[in-house]
């Protein structure tokens, strides 16, 4: 019958058997943190992403569509005011301006997300409390062995004296095969 303290199956197991168990649980648990970090790394560097690409659609739109927005516009607000067509030219390259300023903000917000993840969070508070787990855990009272004095007045063994083996009772039959 098991200790009612003792896990379920643990007193069936060897010691072999718990510590393989042990060190593939920790194994598992070690992969797992890795995958929540790479997971965790891959969302900040999702949103760098994003800022960048919000930076260089601004870049792209102020470049690519200056000449044909402003002729488009300029021509337009002419058309429609009669106004100077140089001051028609400077009011279509304001609104381009605008137009690139607020994609530029958008590239802002999104770095300054991805600039205040802080990496790994989950991972780093999953091991601190794996690590005061692991300390918490005390080991189990050994019994205390009879074993022959070492010091020089003892008397010495045989040499043919079989060794007493921890856990076994001393007296075991061997075999001379």
């Amino acid at each position: 019958m098991s200790h009612p303290s003792s896990p379920a199956g643990t007193a069936d197991r060897s010691l072999g058997q718990l510590f393989a168990s042990a060190t593939a649980e920790m194994s598992a648990l070690v992969h797992d943190e890795i995958a929540l970090a790479k997971a965790e790394l891959r969302q900040d560097v999702k949103r760098g992403a994003v800022g960048s690409a919000a930076f260089s659609a601004a870049g792209i739109v102020l470049l690519f569509s200056l000449p044909m927005l402003s002729f488009a516009l300029a021509y337009g607000i002419r058309t429609w005011s009669h106004w100077n067509l140089a001051i028609c030219f400077v009011l279509s390259f304001a609104a381009n301006v605008l137009v690139a300023a607020v994609l530029g903000l958008i590239g802002m917000v999104f770095f300054k997300k991805a600039k205040k993840g802080k990496g790994p969070q989950k991972v780093v508070a999953s091991a601190k409390e794996t690590a005061a787990v692991i300390q918490g855990v005390k080991p189990h009272p050994r019994p205390a062995l009879d074993r022959p004095s070492l010091d020089k007045a003892a008397t010495p063994m045989p040499a043919d004296a079989p060794l007493p083996v921890i856990g076994e009772p001393s007296a075991v039959g061997r075999s001379s095969a």
